[in-house]
């Protein structure tokens, strides 16, 4: 019988940084992520400014999340079948492209809401093919006992970049306009593009490619082995309803920031580095655990519960010294349920299926609050922002009580997993 995994210090995250395509790939994926938070800050103020609407807010984030939903599923059975290392490389070029466009746009002042939804939809469309891609290529950059400290590392360096680019972006903003952090992001991807042309895979790190049928029919496979597993489908399922229902919060922040603090871009970057900073100290204390899986179901579910009450004190004040702690921990816990239950996912799915099951991950955590941030905009227009999210909270925890009375036979599935590789 294992022993339960307890905290390992930070050996582990020094250890899995010692695998040297992993240590090149993280390198490059910090500067990108600033670049990429710096962006989305920029796109929810620009939103902002051209139209005071929080329906438009979701209506922004809608285009840029929702893509994925209908690109995940092929997107995960090409990451099955095609090399992922070259996926990432062009889909890296793609957004780098799209987001030059972009600053050429608002620096001529030819840019309108309209030009900018489709821009924004253009950037959903290739981070739908790219994001199956960098998931599955994790487990190629690191050994099998790094890859718990790897998933929180990615985690730790994506809410870094929340913390430092919304920083930046709002000095940015506030010096130099909006165009100029469109332009510091096109050239984060340069680090990224470079990173990722040093990085050469061992043939014994590759995953075997499945044999090529219908297309069709291997993402019709994927479905079936997720939904009928015993510890990812409910799994999912919760994780559907809490990006749906709690995480549309961050996608909202720039509404919160000018109608209900009154505060300009100076007040989003600070309430959205709030959100980056938690995520951040809950990356750290995950990644201090051991490889063990043991524990890390329990520990997923019960800080979904903790979200979504964070949530609830977050919309239940205007005052700063309510909302920026309950940020702070929606932040945390928003990292402890999202890389534990794609730690959960790597560890114990097949590895002929791990694109395709990736590829439902990242269609849920980006399409959820895309769903959830244009049902709660639209609503907003006559209810507020407070009421929905309030309302999406309290649905959270009802899901939660559902999942955690079946926690037993979830743990077995997933911690004692038949087939991990």
């Amino acid at each position: 019988m294992r022993k339960p995994a307890g905290p390992s210090g930070f050996g582990g995250i020094a250890r899995a940084l010692r695998n040297p395509n992993y240590g090149l790939y993280t390198a490059g994926n910090a500067a990108s992520l600033i670049g990429t938070w710096m962006q989305r800050i920029a796109v929810g103020w620009l939103t902002w400014q051209l139209t005071g609407s929080g329906a438009w807010l979701g209506a922004m984030a809608f285009a840029d999340l929702f893509p994925t939903v209908i690109i995940g599923p092929i997107a995960g059975a090409a990451a099955d079948r095609w090399d992922r290392l070259r996926v990432t490389k062009i889909s890296q070029a793609l957004a780098m492209a799209q987001s030059v466009v972009l600053f050429l746009l608002t620096i001529s002042g030819l840019i309108t809401i309209e030009l900018l939804l489709v821009l924004t939809a253009a950037l959903g469309v290739i981070a739908g093919f790219n994001q199956p891609a960098r998931l599955a290529l994790i487990p190629s950059l690191v050994r099998r006992e790094d890859l718990p400290a790897a998933v929180a590392i990615n985690s730790i360096i994506f809410n870094s970049a929340r913390f430092i680019g919304p920083a930046v972006a709002g000095l940015m903003i506030v010096a130099g306009g909006i165009s100029a952090a469109f332009a510091a992001n096109a050239v984060s991807f340069i680090f990224f593009l470079a990173a990722l042309s040093r990085i050469r895979l061992e043939p014994a790190t590759i995953e075997p490619r499945m044999e090529r049928g219908s297309l069709l029919g291997d993402v019709a496979a994927g479905i079936r082995y997720a939904a009928h597993h015993p510890g990812i489908a409910p799994l999912l399922m919760l994780l559907t309803i809490v990006c749906i229902c709690v995480r549309p919060v961050v996608e909202l922040l720039p509404g919160f920031a000018a109608a209900v603090f009154a505060s300009g871009a100076e007040g989003l970057a600070v309430l959205t580095s709030t959100v980056g900073a938690g995520a951040v100290l809950g990356g750290l204390w995950l990644a201090r655990r051991s490889g063990d899986p043991a524990g890390l179901t329990t520990l997923a579910l019960g800080n979904t519960l903790v979200l979504a009450l964070a949530l609830l004190a977050f919309v239940a004040s205007d005052r700063w010294w309510i909302a920026l702690p309950a940020l702070a921990v929606l932040g945390a816990c928003m990292v402890v349920t999202g890389v534990g239950t794609q730690t959960l996912l790597q560890l114990s799915v097949d590895g002929s299926m791990r694109g395709r099951v990736l590829s439902l991950y990242g269609i849920i955590f980006r399409g959820g609050p895309a769903v959830g941030a244009l049902i709660m905009g639209i609503a907003s227009e006559r209810a507020g922002l407070r009421l929905p999210l309030a309302v999406g909270a309290v649905v959270a925890v009802l899901a939660w009580l559902w999942t955690w009375s079946s926690r037993s036979r979830i743990t077995d599935a997933l911690e004692e997993p038949e087939h991990a590789d």
